[in-house]
């Protein structure tokens, strides 16, 4: 059995099931395995220190699967931004017809350049005022992010079970649903909620092809749903994180009244987290991780994964739920 939504039919994929575009995480070996497994892979643009780089990892991944795929493209303008458009033009060149987007309204300049060569973009929100925005600018598909999920939830704390089916009942285009999802469980209460697929960023990082030490793998696999903290609030930029040793000091440097960004600034950066997921020292910085951590016991390959999903799924809804109806 499979689960035929908008979603399978806009993406070209067999299952409703999208990988999550992470930093230092999206690689070919991930994207290409997720997508062999009837998913969507997605690599993360940024990961790549330049655009031609991006370009050789599009056709690294081309060149280990015959499925479609996506392209993750973040865009937060900061001091030294990267050349967004430089990175945009790569995937335009590369031929990949699905891009994933988050970020600021500055993300639309980007859609104005891959939308005439026929790329459907999926971007992710926290608000369903946010998901109306995007639908009106143009936007395919909404990956609506839950406060469950790993990386930033937004500053509204709202968790997918209100968000989902409230961005449901006033989104026309297609929803995925992301942030607490990892198992068939998730999916068949993402379909009954009014999403018609969901995004899997953490659990995907606790497969045997995502390219990080076993060391974080199995972190993921350790923590449970209390395993994760929520850092920068302070800032109005809130992050999920996952529960270490250096996390658990960054919350404490961060607790005190007059914190700055400063004071944290060695423990969460980007050039630590990166040396974190490939030594898998966990005390060289911190590690994106979101509440799924409860739902995670094992390191199984993507394909195992995708295919206990939806097995899963389908017996809840022939089994299970069946019997309920009298």
């Amino acid at each position: 059995m499979a689960f035929k939504t908008r979603i399978t039919e806009m993406l070209g994929i067999e299952h409703p099931i999208v990988q999550g575009g992470m930093m230092n995480v999206g690689y070919a070996e991930l994207a290409s395995a997720v997508s062999n497994a009837g998913g969507l892979g997605i690599i993360t643009a940024l990961t790549q220190p330049t655009p031609d780089k991006l370009r050789e990892e599009i056709e690294r991944t081309r060149a280990m699967t015959d499925k479609p795929f996506g392209v993750n493209m973040t865009i937060f303008p900061t001091v030294n931004s990267p050349d967004y458009k430089a990175y945009a033009q790569a995937i335009i060149d590369g031929g990949v017809k699905i891009v994933e987007t988050a970020g600021t309204q500055a993300v639309r300049e980007i859609w104005e350049m891959l939308k005439p060569h026929g790329v459907t973009i999926l971007h992710k929100c926290t608000a369903v005022r946010h998901a109306l925005s995007a639908e009106k600018a143009g936007c395919d598909i909404i990956s609506i992010d839950g406060f469950e999920c790993a990386g930033h939830p937004g500053e509204d704390d709202i968790p997918g079970l209100i968000l989902i089916p409230a961005a449901a009942d006033k989104v026309k285009i297609p929803l995925l649903a992301s942030g607490g999802f990892g198992d068939g469980r998730g999916l068949v209460a993402a379909l009954s909620l009014g999403a018609e697929g969901i995004n899997m960023g953490t659990r995907f990082c606790a497969t045997k092809e995502a390219p990080i030490h076993d060391n974080v793998k199995q972190a993921y696999v350790d923590n449970d749903e209390r395993g994760s903290f929520l850092i920068f609030r302070n800032f109005k930029n809130t992050a999920r994180v996952g529960r270490s040793a250096v996390s658990e000091e960054v919350v404490r440097r961060l607790s005190q009244p007059d914190a700055v960004f400063e004071d944290v600034r060695e423990l969460v950066s980007g050039v630590a987290g990166k040396e974190l997921l490939q030594t898998g020292d966990l005390t060289k910085g911190v590690f994106w991780a979101g509440m799924v951590q409860g739902l995670i016991h094992d390191v199984p390959t993507c394909q195992e994964l995708i295919a206990r999903i939806i097995d899963d799924a389908e017996d809840i809804v022939r089994k299970r739920l069946d019997r309920f109806l009298v």
